[in-house]
Formats: structure tokens, sequence, C-alpha cells
């Protein structure tokens, strides 16, 4: 097996999401799903992976949606899903063509939406889900990537409409699920919108799953089965995988990064030359492993309010010894005239909490993974 940083991993050699898979699934059964995580989680194989290997009875069609920057892109980009997949069973979206060839006045071919089109783009997308649910016998599972960025793209307005006709949809075919992804956080892109003046809930239906990193043993066993497709020479394979899955969290990410390292360095790999290896990645302006983003997105996040505080929270935790209460942490920032607020800090520790930089276990927090405190540390204290 070979390291494939930042690469499509094919299904196949996606390690150690079998369970959560078949959680899924059987969540799915039941309901829609957001599925959350920090970035590098993998939620993207994992998606992947379920739409290569759904059973005969599923309908898996999967979309990354970063891109799209308006509602009617959106229903463009579903609409040549929709299309692409009733071509195979010689099916067209009827309902939908025929309402646009209204909008027109002409007969409507090809993908591309008329501009005409877009004060219609609910009822377009309501038809072009209809059209698909009505042509097929399989349950529609409409694995949705990046969601939360596609939201932050089209504007709060348009986010507003477009989830609430998203729920809408889900009530008026129940039989349809979606599975909406995304490393921003649904949860930042619905408090935008709520200052904003919404006050509906529109996933109030859906089940949040978390996607953790690997289990040790799994993150151990891709670590050595990395190792050894690179043929990098180790006294103790066994030895050096379990050390390299601990020091790098078990985020099979960065296990992909450090295993290309550590074969382009050449020579003998110990413990001494993992670790020096993560340090020079950690520091390195060059930032190979998109460390910064994790300073970067508290500025992009996180009012100017808030800022102050998430800052010197995580300062204060990443170099602390181990875990500190929220007495101890508190005590730590009043000190700044920025960050006296007691109930701002409780605000900042809980959206610190959403967004995977800390836990909380035993009534203290800590950094929730090792390694992002490490960079921290690096970067800051």
């Amino acid at each position: 097996m070979k390291a494939n940083p930042g690469g499509e991993i094919a299904p196949a050699e996606v390690m150690g999401r079998d369970r959560l898979i078949g959680d899924l699934w059987g969540i799915l059964e039941q309901q829609s799903v957001i599925l959350s995580a920090e970035r590098r989680m993998g939620k993207t194989s994992v998606i992947k992976k379920m739409r290569s290997e759904a059973a005969a009875d599923k309908l898996p069609i999967y979309r990354d949606l970063e891109n799209v920057r308006s509602p009617l892109e959106f229903v463009e980009t579903i609409f040549k899903d929709v299309e692409e997949y009733l071509s195979k069973v010689d099916r067209t979206a009827r309902k939908t063509r025929a309402f646009l060839s209204q909008l027109g006045g002409i007969e409507f071919s090809g993908f591309k939406l008329p501009e005409i089109a877009a004060p219609h783009w609910k009822n377009l997308l309501t038809q072009t889900i209809a059209d698909l649910v009505e042509n097929q016998d399989r349950r529609v599972i409409l694995l949705w990537d990046e969601v939360p960025y596609m939201l932050d793209n089209i504007g709060d307005a348009a986010a507003m409409e477009l989830l609430d006709t998203l729920r809408s949809i889900r009530q008026m075919y129940p039989a349809v699920r979606m599975v909406y992804t995304g490393s921003i956080g649904l949860h930042h892109v619905l408090g935008v919108l709520r200052k904003a003046g919404y006050t509906n809930d529109p996933t109030n239906d859906m089940y949040v799953q978390d996607v953790p990193p690997l289990s040790a043993k799994d993150a151990t066993n891709l670590a050595r089965k990395l190792l050894e497709g690179e043929n990098i020479k180790t006294p103790d394979i066994q030895g050096t995988a379990v050390f390299i899955a601990d020091e790098l969290s078990n985020i099979p990410f960065y296990i992909h990064h450090l295993i290309v390292k550590l074969r382009l360095r050449g020579g003998l790999v110990d413990v001494a030359a993992i670790k020096a290896v993560i340090a020079t990645c950690l520091d390195d302006p060059l930032n190979p492993w998109k460390m910064e983003y994790y300073r970067e997105r508290v500025d992009s996040y996180y009012d100017e309010k808030q800022r102050p505080y998430a800052l010197n929270l995580l300062d204060i935790l990443a170099a602390a010894g181990g875990a500190l209460s929220f007495d101890e942490l508190f005590n730590g920032i009043k000190q700044e005239s920025e960050t006296q607020d007691k109930e701002m800090a409780r605000k900042v520790v809980r959206l610190l909490e959403q967004d995977y930089y800390i836990y909380k276990q035993d009534s203290k927090y800590q950094f929730r993974y090792p390694l992002i405190q490490k960079y921290w540390k690096s970067l800051r204290c």
C-alpha cells in the first residue's frame, strides 16, 4: 500500500471505517444525517466508500458542493446528477424539463439552466428530486460534501431559503435521505443566519454523526501497511507503526504525509527520526501539512469579541502540562482587559468544543488532538 497524502483514497484502501459506515447505513434507514468532523478526518473518503459499496436497494449520488455559489447553480448541479443517472435507465427528468420549457417558451436541452429559471429554483429543485424518486425503485441517498461552504458562498437570504427547501423536500419525500458533510461546521453557518434574523431549525430532523480519528489499532495497521508499501527500513516495524499512530493522534491524513517524508528522507527510521521529521513539518513555513488552517479559521469564524478569547484559551491549554478546569482557564485569561467576560468565555469554550479544538472530560478541558496541541504550542507559545 502506497502513501497518498491529500490525494483521493480508493474505497478499497479506506481503512478502519467499516463499523462507522455500518452505523451510518443503519441511521439512514430512519433519517438523514449530518456528518461532522474536523478537516482531514476522512469524511469524503467515508461517503465515497459508502457510494462504492452501497447495497443493491440503495441509490447513492455523490456531489462536492464547495464551489457552488448560487441556488440556481446548486439546482443545476443536482439536475445534472439526476439526468446522468436517469440516462442509464433510458429516462429523463421529464417534469423538470417540461417546467423549463414552459419558462422559456422553447424546448429545453442540455444541463445548463437559463438565467430566466433563477427565480424559480425552488420549484425546479423540487421537480428534479421528484423526477429522480419517481423513476427508480431504490432508496435515494444524496451524499452532499461541503454543504456549509456552499451555504456560506450563496449569501444569508438564499442560504435560509435553501435550507428550508431541502427540509421541505425531506418531508415531501420521506424515503429520500440526505447526507451533509462539511469542514466549516454547520453551526457556524446557522449562527450567522440567526444573527441575520433566521429563526428556523432546518436540520432538526437530521442525525448528527461524528467522524473520529481511526482507532489506535486501525491507525497502527495503516502506518504499518504504508511503511511496508514504501519499503521504509526500521528496526521494529510494529513498534514504529504504533509510535507513528500515537504521535499523529491516529489521523490518517497526517500518517500518509509522514510516511512520504520518511521515504524521501531515506535511511533507517527510528523514534528520533520520526520526532525530528514531525517537528520539521509542524514548523515548516511552507505549511505542507496545512496546519495553519487551525489558526486561520479563528479569524474566519469567530467574531471580534470572541477571537481574543479563543486565542488566549487555546494558548493557555497548549502550554498547560495537563487538562484544566473552566475556572483555571478563565483565571488565566481574565488578566487581559479584552477577556474578562466570564459568560463570553463560556460561550467560546463551547464553540472550541464544537470546532474540535478541545474536549471536556471529568470537568476539565484539553486539546482534542495532541498533534494539534503540539502545533499550536510551536506556533504561539
